[in-house]
């Protein structure tokens, strides 16, 4: 049986939208691509809902999906015409990467911005990164940023993919809230000049101490990699390199833990203002 239309409900087949969800869970070049990301589970589903998130196709459980917020949004979704496949509990595990499986999963476009599109004006601070070697501190980083009433992010370059499985299911449907934009290092330095915002830079040797400057929202927190920090070119972009204190012999902290630091303290100074 093939895909079948009644009134504006556009119902689908399993096995091709099973094709494609595998292909969107494993090869970042067929995310890219076409544009989308796959994301099961109650809390995307609604927080991608609450902010206006592109639906390309639902892929429910009627069984399995016992949220009732869930089934409603599920419902309404399908009588404004979004695509959507009704799968059994079987097919839905067989797709799942989650221990337990809820029920609900969807196909969403993905969202880049350039710069120029961003809202400066709207949020305290953003994060800017080049490269990350864990999927799992970018989650962080996202969930923490949206808890501290940031922007989002500023990829520089391609390396990074916020789209990836491991980072979506990390953020805990924090990425729905983040807005995300990707631009080259010349096009990220000519906007931060444009806009006179303050680049500040994290890294052991900084100048002063992270909670001793003045943020002016909105800041642009710049965060290196995990393993060599900032390269020579990203500290040439920061107006102000700052440090965190460490009792000597330690190691340099996880790009979540120093980000997350970082996001606090903006969060905190902005609040006594």
């Amino acid at each position: 049986m093939g895909n079948e239309t009644f009134g504006s409900y556009r119902q689908l087949e399993f096995a091709p939208i099973q094709a494609k969800i595998k292909k969107l869970q494993s090869d970042r070049r067929y995310r890219d691509g076409n544009g989308l990301f796959y994301a099961e589970g109650i809390r995307n589903f609604v927080e991608a809902v609450d902010y206006n998130y592109v639906i390309d196709t639902i892929i429910y459980s009627e069984k399995l999906l016992t949220s009732p917020i869930a089934r409603k949004l599920t419902r309404r979704l399908k009588r404004d015409g979004t695509p959507f496949a009704r799968i059994t509990p079987e097919q839905f595990r067989h797709i799942s990467q989650t221990e337990r499986s809820s029920g609900i999963a969807a196909i969403f476009k993905q969202e880049i911005l350039n710069l120029d599109q961003l809202n400066l004006d709207s949020h305290i601070c953003w994060i800017a990164l080049e490269n990350i070697r864990s999927l799992g501190n970018l989650g962080t980083l996202i969930r923490t940023s949206a808890a501290t009433g940031s922007g989002g992010f500023i990829f520089i370059g391609e390396q990074i993919d916020p789209f990836d499985p491991s980072v979506v299911r990390a953020t805990m449907g924090a990425l729905f809230k983040q807005k995300i934009a990707r631009a080259t290092a010349e096009q990220f330095q000519k906007w931060v000049k444009s806009h006179q915002l303050q680049v500040v830079g994290a890294t052991p040797d900084g100048s002063f101490d992270y909670d001793k400057i003045c943020y002016t929202p909105p800041t642009v927190l710049l965060l290196g990699n995990e393993r060599k920090g900032l390269t020579s070119d990203e500290r040439r972009l920061c107006q102000k390199l700052v440090r965190i204190p460490m009792i000597e012999g330690t190691d340099s902290l996880n790009v979540a833990v120093a980000g997350s630091l970082l996001l606090y303290e903006v969060f905190r100074s902005s609040q006594q203002k």
